[in-house]
């Protein structure tokens, strides 16, 4: 990218920032009759971290290499100044991504830590989704590993200092093959440890077992092999596991297929091998009640062993001084249990953030009204129909549906354009230039009252270049020790200054700080919202990857408008509905709108009670106008 044509970009998107804002439908404004949690003042900005590579400085990045090779982030590497360099992206939550004890291909034995089996690890670093243990902390990520929890803690504490609430992972759907904790308290039973393992479910069990059936290594295929190959004295296609259980994404088989989670096995929650549930019901009217209603309901109720795990590792890091947590595949999990899990973890800590992996449209109020979740992945439409909109496979027709759709829910999608499962924005297959997703990133802080999310090295263009071992290219990795250049020359030795940055990408992060800023620090983008999408569709110079909306407060006025095209430039009057130039309380005359992120001015002018802006718009180019009082 040139830069040039970031720093046009700039000024682009600084005009973009003006009228409108996201309402509360009727059913909203009754709180939490409708959703676990409350609208805060300002709008939630999460920053997804994937811990074990944020701090790594190494740079040799040697597929299959092991942590002396490659390097391996610390909690200790997350120092002030990175705290500080977060912070500035106008950021309320970090997400520590990897930090409950997960299987990994490293001796740890003087630590009392069992060595886990390559044959049931994806990478070497292993995937952070096949937990270990739920009461202890990745003893890679510490200095030194027998104070991993203290090092963990003091990161925790310094993230409060600097105003951050902090989120970790919870995957209640599975866990690794050889869970074994070391940092249960006194009491906790493992995972699996008084299960029947002669019947293939018991309700109390916490596995499903292939009964008289050993499990078998799955058949590895296109070459792959354990470590790339390297010899291991483990890595010899067996893993001791009599009877078999069932794999983490539902396969029963006792020889998963290599496609299929191996690495995990599915935890049992009440639910029989022919799909019934073997729990206590929640009343259908539980979706009109708030969460200490559904907390009350569930005292004296006899639920299955795994709710009762569960739920006793969310109170334990609840106690630890956690704001909240990530939940990993919930729809794999019944929405009971989410009721009974949310509703003790909110009445324990009634602010806490809880945000979920769902993503089937047709089960979110499911998981947000029974389940007492504040928010769900706004995955399969707004992130599925920004990236084809980025890629011109979509017009921006889509986004006025979406958002109609969800009128009363919009509140709890969270948006993202990147996360740890997402193919980097700057990768060929996805924008090929982190500048060409600038518009959906405007679109997708700006659009509603629900949080946004960045993930690390978003904001200078990371690329996720190289196939890492088992991890591959467009998407960094989250299965093996490796470095992440862009962010690295942020980081610029542990100053977290940018100083190493390239113009391009400081261009970007400037970019993105004013953006995020401005996001994070809006009360119209907590207000309402309208669309003035279809009003002008048809006008001259408006174009199908045009796309424009109002959000407003009694505070501020904004008028947002985007173009997504990559080449082509467009001029246009912009008109503003009678219905919403008289909702915004406007009278006849003429207004100055000025560009948050550029300062450019441009004027509303509204006669008979409509409005019109002169709008130009550049390629790539989006304007934030702010109502000048």
């Amino acid at each position: 990218m040139s830069f040039f044509r970031i720093s046009r970009l700039s000024a682009m998107v600084a005009v973009s920032i003006g009228l409108a804002g996201c309402s509360l439908t009727p059913d909203q404004d009754k709180g939490e009759a409708t959703v676990a949690g409350e609208h805060q003042h300002n709008k939630a900005v999460v920053y997804q971290m994937f811990t074990r590579l944020f701090g790594n400085t190494q740079t040799a990045n040697i597929p299959w290499g092991t942590a002396e090779q490659n390097g391996v982030g610390k909690f200790n590497d997350i120092s002030d100044k990175a705290l500080e360099g977060i912070k500035q992206l106008g950021v309320s939550h970090v997400w520590y991504t990897g930090v409950p004890h997960h299987a990994l291909v490293a001796d740890y034995s003087a630590y009392g830590i069992s060595n886990d089996d390559p044959d049931v690890i994806k990478g070497r670093a292993g995937s952070p989704y096949a937990v270990k243990d739920y009461y202890s902390v990745n003893p890679d990520l510490a200095q030194d590993p027998a104070r991993r929890m203290d090092e963990f803690k003091a990161l925790v504490d310094r993230s409060h200092q600097h105003g951050l609430k902090v989120l970790i992972d919870i995957v209640p759907n599975h866990v690794a093959r050889n869970y074994e904790s070391l940092g249960k308290p006194e009491g906790v039973k493992d995972f699996g440890a008084a299960d029947n393992t002669n019947v293939e479910y018991a309700r109390d069990n916490n596995f499903y077992y292939a009964v008289g059936e050993a499990f078998k290594v799955p058949e590895w295929l296109d070459g792959y092999q354990p470590l790339g190959g390297e010899s291991h004295p483990q890595a010899d296609g067996e893993f001791v596991e009599n009877p078999a259980k069932w794999t983490g994404n539902g396969a029963r088989s006792s020889q998963p297929h290599f496609h299929d989670w191996y690495e995990t096995v599915k935890v049992n929650y009440g639910v029989r091998p022919d799909g019934s549930h073997d729990f206590p019901q929640l009343p259908a009217e539980f979706a009109n009640m708030d969460v200490t209603a559904h907390y009350e309901f569930w005292q004296g109720k006899d639920v299955p062993d795994s709710w009762e795990k569960f739920r006793d590792i969310a109170l334990f890091w609840t106690e630890f001084g956690i704001d909240g947590f990530r939940y990993d595949m919930a729809e794999m999990v019944p929405v009971a249990f989410w009721s009974y899990l949310n509703s003790h973890i909110k009445h324990a800590n009634p602010d806490a953030f809880l945000l979920a992996e769902v993503y089937q449209p047709h089960l979110y109020r499911d998981y947000l009204h029974m389940g007492k979740m504040d928010y769900l992945y706004d995955k399969v439409d707004l992130y599925d129909s920004l990236k084809a909109i980025i890629q011109g496979r979509e017009s921006t027709d889509a986004i006025a549906s979406i958002q109609a759709g969800k009128a009363d829910i919009e509140h709890n999608m969270l948006h993202f354009l990147e996360n740890h499962d997402e193919q980097r924005i700057a990768s060929p297959d996805f924008a090929g230039e982190a500048v060409n997703a600038l518009p959906a990133m405007v679109v997708s802080a700006t659009l509603s009252t629900s949080p946004t999310m960045l993930y690390f090295g978003q904001d200078v263009g990371e690329r996720g270049e190289q196939d890492a071992g088992f991890g591959k290219a467009t998407r960094t990795t989250i299965f093996d020790y490796w470095g992440v250049p862009a962010h690295q020359r942020w980081m610029n030795g542990g100053e977290f200054d940018g100083g190493a940055l390239t113009a391009d990408e400081r261009q970007l992060r400037d970019y993105y700080l004013r953006l995020m800023q401005f996001v994070q620090s809006s009360p119209a983008l907590m207000g309402q919202y309208a669309e003035i999408h279809t009003a002008n569709k048809h006008n001259p110079g408006y174009t199908d990857s045009t796309y424009a909306f109002l959000r407003w407060s009694d505070e501020q006025q904004l008028i947002i408008a985007t173009n997504f095209a990559q080449v082509a430039g467009t001029e246009f009057e912009l008109k503003l509905p009678a219905e919403q130039i008289s909702a915004m309380a406007l009278k006849d005359g003429r207004y100055e709108l000025v560009d948050q992120l550029s300062g450019d001015e441009l004027t509303l002018t509204v006669v008979k009670g409509e409005g019109q802006v002169a709008m130009a718009l550049a390629p790539l180019q989006s304007r934030i106008l702010e109502l000048k009082r």
